[in-house]
């Protein structure tokens, strides 16, 4: 059975979103394009697809922009080529390399997982909380940035039931953040 494994950037206060200035420096996207190859596929929300599809997708004409640096290119080839899974209820359809979900989300990643491969990346805020809540997550990765945002999405709010997790996998990083990589305690 393929993990599904959950990783995002997050503030000192627990902040998630994309904008609280916990931008990777080159140590950390090193580390963001090794995570993600460590999976097979990839499984977005809406919004999440919309967003990384915005910043990580291959232009038409197979150039990457100019705003990108060297370093970023490997993480989105990485993430370009991957096979990705779209949950959905608003989207028609989806491409990049996608297939939407639509209907009972719990079983649709259960299948997934039931394939064979190296793992499943989930990213976002919203279907991360989804599949916490169903138990389906095999491991959380928590790259915690020092910054206060003091607004914003927090980490898995709203949460129906506390989760306790143990502690794999700890690293650091010069620009002072922490990646803590957990698995539920069963």
């Amino acid at each position: 059975m393929r993990p599904l494994r959950y990783a995002i950037n997050v503030t000192l206060d627990g902040c998630v979103h994309h904008e609280a200035g916990v931008a990777p420096d080159e140590e950390l996207m090193g580390f963001w394009t090794v995570e993600m190859q460590r999976a097979d596929a990839v499984l977005y929300g809406r919004t999440t697809y919309e967003m990384m599809q915005g910043a990580w997708r291959r232009p038409e004409s197979g150039v990457w922009p100019d705003w990108m640096d060297e370093w970023e290119i490997p993480f989105a080839e990485a993430l370009d080529g991957m096979p990705k899974h779209v949950v959905s209820r608003t989207l028609e359809s989806v491409d990049w390399n996608a297939e939407l979900i639509r209907g009972d989300v719990g079983e649709a990643v259960t299948q997934l997982k039931q394939q064979p491969g190296e793992g499943l990346f989930v990213g976002g805020v919203t279907l991360p909380l989804v599949l916490t809540d169903l138990g389906l997550i095999d491991e959380y990765t928590f790259v915690v940035h020092p910054i206060i945002a003091g607004h914003g999405p927090r980490l898995l709010d709203g949460l129906s039931e506390r989760l306790t997790l143990v502690l794999v996998d700890r690293r650091e990083f010069r620009s002072g953040a922490v990646a803590n990589s957990y698995r539920p305690a069963r």
